[in-house]
């Protein structure tokens, strides 16, 4: 049974996409610990990240720097933060969250919902941060 992740990435489930590549995408967690936390997820169906080949691996970090640039410029947080857990969904996901404290990187902070108007609105401010440093793997 394909995990919540690959049927958001195969389009059967909703997600706020902020970037798309062959191998790998990023999306709005709909549980943010702070506004932007966005999700980068490969394609390919891993449970483990250390069952992760070793370029694959590198391009997920690579995504999720991109990302963590565009929270920098869009949200101008402290730090941007990386969380790899692995318990919610048995699909390799690395959380990357604007942060101005360590209270940004503990999920039982996390909102139980968010306006998905809310989440419009932060994947704007990404893919427009994404779009001003020149990438061109931001998700529409």
């Amino acid at each position: 049974m394909p995990s919540v992740f690959s049927r958001i990435i195969a389009g059967e489930l909703p997600g706020t996409f902020v970037w798309k590549d062959d191998r790998a995408v990023a999306f709005l967690s709909i549980n943010p610990i702070n506004t932007g936390h966005t999700l980068v997820v490969p394609r390919e169906e891993i449970d483990h990240w250390l069952d992760l080949d070793d370029d694959l691996a590198r391009h997920l970090m690579s995504v999720a720097r991109s990302i963590g640039l565009a929270q920098q410029r869009a949200f101008n947080p402290q730090r941007v933060g990386l969380v790899i857990a692995g318990f919610e969904v048995p699909h390799c996901h690395i959380h990357v969250i604007p942060t101005d404290g360590m209270h940004h990187l503990d999920f039982a902070n996390a909102a139980a919902s968010v306006d998905p108007a809310e989440l419009g609105q932060a994947a704007t401010r990404i893919r427009q941060a994404l779009t001003d440093l020149g990438y061109s793997e931001v998700a529409e």
